[in-house]
């Protein structure tokens, strides 16, 4: 699915989410979530809702852009692609739920490359990461997830995207 975001105005800020399983890994989205994607035009998830509600409570805030992840059940799995993209001006953003990064970043880049994504959203790892060079890849890491075992802070991701440049970043819970 390939979206294209009406692009008014000179910025438009996209939430970046991802592994919430939820209700496992709380029953609701942390209320600083809501807040920090509060003037968002949209909201990425990569994957790994479990429950529709996330989105449903995302769409509140604005449009959805989702993949499902290898902990989605069936029902949610059916509902969203393992791929997915929209443009915003003319950037291409991409998402998806596993790149591989446990084996290096190849996979990651070539998923990049072929798709001439600007921007590569992706989860799995419950685990911030932000790259930015000539394509930005970011992990927004998990709002939900506990710190053991993952010794991390739950977190989100930001995009801000004008015409001539993209400015993204993690925001810890």
């Amino acid at each position: 699915m390939n979206r294209h975001i009406a692009s008014k105005g000179e910025m438009q800020l996209v939430g970046l989410v991802s592994d919430t399983h939820m209700p496992s890994g709380a029953a609701t989205l942390p209320q600083m979530v809501l807040e920090i994607f509060n003037e968002a035009s949209l909201i990425i998830h990569a994957g790994d809702l479990v429950d529709l509600d996330v989105v449903k409570g995302l769409e509140e805030i604005a449009p959805v852009l989702a993949v499902h992840g290898n902990a989605d059940p069936e029902g949610v799995r059916g509902l969203f692609p393992e791929l997915n993209s929209t443009r915003i001006f003319n950037w291409k953003i991409g998402v998806v739920h596993d790149v591989g990064i446990f084996w290096g970043k190849a996979k990651m880049r070539r998923i990049a490359e072929e798709n001439g994504f600007d921007v590569l959203v992706f989860g799995h790892r419950h685990r911030p990461f932000l790259e930015a060079g000539p394509i930005i890849f970011i992990n927004p890491g998990s709002p939900t997830i506990p710190l053991p075992p993952y010794f991390v802070k739950p977190s989100v991701g930001v995009l801000e995207v004008a015409r001539n440049r993209i400015e993204s970043s993690i925001v810890e819970l």
